[in-house]
């Protein structure tokens, strides 16, 4: 059974079975989640799911980002996770699936705390979460069969913390079994106008598949078995699909830092913008084309919202109008999503001169890459910038130096980021101790 072979896998994984590559990128993951996590802070969301999580206190708990204080764990699990995810920020993986592997490192990080977990433990169930939920994501796409992504995430969630809390393997089974059931989420959360829900989604998923690994830890069981059964996973949710688990986890070297805030289909895309406006200088651009592929174009150009966005969720997720802020501005940054940036006349009437086109070439690169042309057009000509690999793709890696900076000007503590080159010598609870503000 699937739900067995992945219990053997996480059960078998230990930190001497990581590559040197692979504690490196994972550390790198791990700073970048904690920056773009203090980025969204102040946002409406997150600030909601921080006061909720205060009403609550715990002999079992962790703490919120930031502060000192255990609240209930699957709280601390949601509110740090709505903070990770908010902002779009976050490392990509692309496959069948596009999705956000780093959802699960707040919750581990969370689970760390209340096992007492060291650095070392911190970064195998890393490895190991990243595994889980990349190869779901190779084994079949969701999304069209009307499923959101971070139902994979609470399986890999559920992974990672069985891991922390070294369950054996019966009892990781079960907390599979529990993350599954009652945990598939709807497509919807990002179908049209997005609402807060979008950036709350996976925190929800991976808070539940904590829920699910601390329900199995003392003895709970769950439907079984939940992807063969008559009305399991395979015939409700994917279709029916192999996993291929090495004896190693790898997949994490394979995911996208971002370097911009946005959806990462548009990341090549705003690389390019941005290219173009140093070339224009003040130039005017009068009209502006993008060359995309299918899976670009059904998420972040199709629905009418994105030719109109009204929310900072809907706008993020806009090529269109991702493209032409850039232009406008010659960054896309935080306050690129400003009600008046979003309603601008400027990128309002620029909107209306800007199509989206399918390139049957690109669709044949993706998703090894992610290939946009941008073509601006003004009053002396038109000018064209193709970006195959942006700036953060595991296959053009940002530099150190690039990630501490996006990091600090996130408003990451800088006494910390010389903790993450270390981790493996020190404790969690020591990590989120030195991330205190």
């Amino acid at each position: 059974m699937l739900a067995d072979s992945i219990a053997s896998f996480v059960c078998s994984t230990k930190f001497r079975d990581l590559t040197q590559d692979m504690v490196r990128e994972a550390k790198r993951r791990i700073k970048d989640t904690v920056g773009v996590s203090f980025g969204a802070l102040s946002a409406p969301p997150v600030r909601i799911a921080r006061f909720y999580a205060e009403y609550t206190t715990s002999r079992y708990g962790a703490s919120l980002l930031g502060r000192a204080g255990d609240v209930a764990l699957e709280d601390a699990v949601f509110a740090n996770g709505c903070a990770a995810r908010y902002l779009d920020f976050n490392d990509t993986y692309l496959s069948k699936e596009a999705m956000h592997p780093s959802d699960n490192i707040p919750a581990l990080i969370a689970v760390g705390e209340a096992e007492h977990a060291s650095g070392a433990d911190l970064l195998t169930a890393v490895a190991v979460s990243y595994e889980i939920a990349c190869i779901l994501a190779d084994a079949s796409s969701i999304r069209d069969r009307g499923w959101d992504h971070v139902t994979y995430i609470a399986l890999s969630s559920a992974a990672g913390a069985s891991k922390l809390m070294n369950l054996d393997e019966e009892k990781t089974v079960q907390a599979i079994n529990l993350a599954a059931a009652p945990n598939v989420a709807l497509r919807q959360t990002r179908s049209g106008e997005l609402s807060m829900w979008k950036g709350c989604a996976a925190a929800n998923a991976a808070r539940n598949g904590v829920f699910a690994a601390v329900l199995a830890k003392h003895g709970m069981t769950g439907p079984s078995p939940i992807f063969e059964g008559e009305m399991g996973f395979f015939r409700q949710v994917s279709g029916e699909f192999g996993l291929r688990l090495e004896k190693a986890p790898g997949k994490l070297v394979e995911t996208h830092i971002k370097r911009h805030p946005v959806e990462y289909h548009a990341m090549s895309a705003v690389d390019a913008a941005l290219a173009l406006r140093s070339e224009l200088g003040d130039a005017p651009v009068r009209r502006v084309e993008i060359d995309t592929f299918t899976v670009a174009w059904k998420i972040i150009a199709k629905d009418q919202e994105k030719w109109d966005p009204k929310t900072k969720e809907t706008a993020d997720h806009s090529l269109p109008f991702l493209v032409d802020r850039a232009l406008l501005d010659g960054f896309i940054w935080l306050d690129s999503y400003t009600e008046w940036k979003i309603r601008d006349p400027k990128v309002l009437e620029l909107l209306k001169s800007t199509k989206v086109n399918i390139t049957a070439y690109y669709d044949t690169l993706y998703p090894d890459a992610v290939p946009n042309r941008v073509t601006a057009f003004t009053d002396s000509g038109s000018y064209s910038k193709e970006v195959i690999y942006p700036v953060g793709h595991w296959k053009n890696p940002i530099s150190d130096e690039e990630l501490d900076r996006k990091y600090l000007k996130l408003g990451g503590p800088k006494d910390a980021l010389l903790f993450f080159d270390g981790l493996e010598r020190r404790s969690v609870r020591e990590l989120t101790e030195v991330l205190r503000i």
